[in-house]
């Protein structure tokens, strides 16, 4: 049987500094889950974190958006998961992936963090990998050396930003699919047969 999401994490760097940098497009695309279902964000009392709680394609499930840097975030989400008792099964984390290009995005269930230091952090402070994970595509900067200004320093320029807020946009089957825990169906109706890399840019 599927288990239905209970929790809804985006991933990002806290503060007006990062907000537009590829680092945080996961709370990004958390803020416009719950904009989108009219869920208002508020200062939690237990926990460095912004949270909401309504329903999302008729699932009553909670979003968060750690107030912590990227590298901290399971010091928020392992507490937080703990104390309402939801497992990580029941967990969906949004976060940057510079695998794909912008515009591209990719659901997957457990698996290793793949050197993603929120992902590391979720594993050690949940102390398992088997939540799932929405993978927003960034781009690469085709150079390793390139990668910490890349995701943290440089704002997404608007272009790209402008396809991944379209990609947010899940349409009403694949969401259903998505929240209700029926990760196979939303998986085949979301991801397209042939994946467009990045060819890369100038760092």
């Amino acid at each position: 049987m599927p288990v239905s999401l209970r929790l809804i994490v985006g991933l990002g760097n806290p503060g007006p500094a990062y907000a537009a940098t590829r680092h945080s497009i996961g709370t990004a695309f958390v803020r416009h889950l719950a904009e989108r279902f009219a869920i208002t964000f508020a200062p939690t009392a237990k926990f460095k974190a912004e949270a909401g709680r309504g329903s999302v394609a008729g699932v009553n499930l909670r979003l968060l958006l750690p107030g912590l840097y990227m590298n901290q975030s399971g010091q928020v989400v392992g507490p937080y998961a703990r104390y309402y008792r939801i497992e990580p099964a029941e967990i969906l984390v949004a976060h940057d992936e510079v695998a794909f290009a912008p515009g591209v995005i990719r659901l997957k269930s457990g698996g290793g963090a793949n050197g993603h230091n929120g992902l590391k952090s979720l594993m050690e402070h949940l102390g398992a990998q088997d939540f799932h994970r929405l993978r927003i595509g960034v781009g690469h900067p085709g150079d390793k050396a390139c990668m910490v200004r890349y995701l943290t320093e440089a704002p997404m320029p608007p272009e790209e930003r402008g396809k991944a807020a379209a990609a947010f946009r899940l349409d009403d089957a694949v969401l259903t699919a998505l929240v209700r825990g029926e990760l196979g169906l939303a998986m085949n109706r979301l991801h397209q047969p042939a994946e467009q890399q990045n060819a890369g840019a100038d760092c």
